[in-house]
């Protein structure tokens, strides 16, 4: 079986102002099941470009990207925003909530988007705020809550619709230790569940606890 995320040879080129900006440079590695992955680096690394691509936010230039075997490069419009609502889950350092809604209506969006059944969000729901410690905050609102708690409704957002890839990007950067320590383990729990997820982050310690670390330099892979 494929692994969920596989990326072959992929490269970026951006239009600079002067010259074309090569932000990934031949970059290849797979992320499995049952795996956390850390992608560390500088400032400017390709980092963020890499993680737009394995979300299906961007096309590589040349090469492959791929999520559970669909070639991103080969899909159209329609097929990738697919993709990206049904197999990708994202948490960001700035949580990303929407103040509108309560927390349970933030983490069913990605269901409500897939137009699933009220009774089956309910209860994808309900599992996910159990999974995160939350299962009393159901009701509560983003503003009501502390950054440790948005963190972990995100997490919970990212992964109510079973993704095959769950990417968080600087998931603690914006927290305490305390808080940021309770939403790593909250990642690790569901690597070892079965869960695939690549980690963005500048935090050397958050890295070292990961399965494994991926560290980029000038758009490609070094380490």
């Amino acid at each position: 079986m494929s692994a969920p995320v596989e990326v072959r040879d992929a490269v970026k080129i951006y239009a600079g102002e002067s010259e074309p900006v090569r932000a990934l440079d031949g970059v290849t590695f797979d992320v499995r099941r049952g795996e956390i992955v850390a992608l560390v680096g500088p400032s400017g690394c390709g980092k963020s470009t890499l993680l737009n691509l394995i979300g299906c936010v961007d096309l590589p230039t040349s090469g492959t990207v791929a999520i559970e075997g669909a070639a991103t490069s080969l899909l159209g419009d329609d097929e990738l925003t697919a993709l990206r609502r049904e197999r990708v889950g994202t948490v960001f350092q700035f949580f990303n909530l929407l103040p509108s809604l309560d927390v349970a209506g933030n983490v069913g969006l990605p269901l409500v988007l897939q137009r699933r059944p009220p009774g089956e969000i309910a209860a994808r729901v309900a599992a996910a705020l159990e999974a995160v410690g939350l299962a009393g905050k159901a009701g509560a609102y983003p503003a009501q809550l502390s950054g440790g708690q948005a963190q972990r409704v995100a997490v919970a957002r990212a992964v109510v619709h079973d993704p095959a890839i769950v990417l968080a990007d600087e998931p603690t950067g914006n927290l305490d230790s305390k808080s940021g320590a309770a939403v790593l383990d909250i990642l690790h729990a569901l690597a070892r569940a079965g869960q695939a997820v690549m980690m963005a982050t500048h935090s050397n310690e958050a890295a070292e606890r990961c399965d494994r670390m991926i560290r980029m330099q000038d758009g490609r892979i070094c380490a």
